[in-house]
């Protein structure tokens, strides 16, 4: 049985380390170790959680099942700041759904669907009207989940990664 709840500040090293098992899993096949480890140390280390966790724009959620972090996502309130976004998005006030990973032995096992479900009550709580994602448009797995969410393509944005501009739909629904 999976549980989902807020994260804590305390729980910023469980989040690196779920970042590391996971964030692979959502790049592109060509996407090379050396980049998602340059995304890891600059973006989803510890240090960079501990700043997330305080920062109170941002909500983190962790799955756990049987003691164990299988999943998180992060939200982020207010508006987007891509422009490419802010034009494709049409529901406001909007919360950006900035990640959304569970552990590839989780996949297929109601982890991925508790853990989005909980983090969609935790953005109406927090008083967005909409959401919305970016998702690489060669995450067919990732997009058809999303899809299932009640999320729909409203445009797409550029994500950099290792130095390479990748391309990514841009998702959102109604909360």
């Amino acid at each position: 049985m999976t549980a989902t709840r807020l994260a804590r500040p305390v729980d910023a090293a469980v989040l690196a380390d779920l970042a590391a098992a996971t964030f692979a899993l959502a790049c592109p096949p060509h996407t090379t170790a050396e980049a998602v480890a340059e995304f890891l140390r600059d973006v989803l280390s510890e240090r960079n959680f501990a700043e997330y966790l305080a920062d109170p724009a941002k909500q983190i959620l962790i799955a756990e099942s049987d003691g164990e972090a299988v999943g998180y996502t992060m939200l982020v309130f207010g508006e987007p700041g891509d422009p490419d976004v802010a034009a494709a998005v049409g529901i406001r006030p909007t919360v950006e759904l900035s990640k959304c990973y569970v552990r590839a032995g989780s996949h297929g096992h109601g982890a991925a669907a508790e853990l989005m479900a909980k983090t969609l009550e935790v953005a109406r709580a927090g008083g967005a009207s909409g959401a919305w994602l970016g998702v690489n448009e060669e995450n067919g797995r990732a997009i058809r989940f999303y899809e299932k969410n009640g999320f729909a393509k409203v445009g797409r944005k550029r994500f950099l990664v290792g130095g390479r501009l990748e391309d990514d739909f841009v998702l959102e629904r109604a909360l």
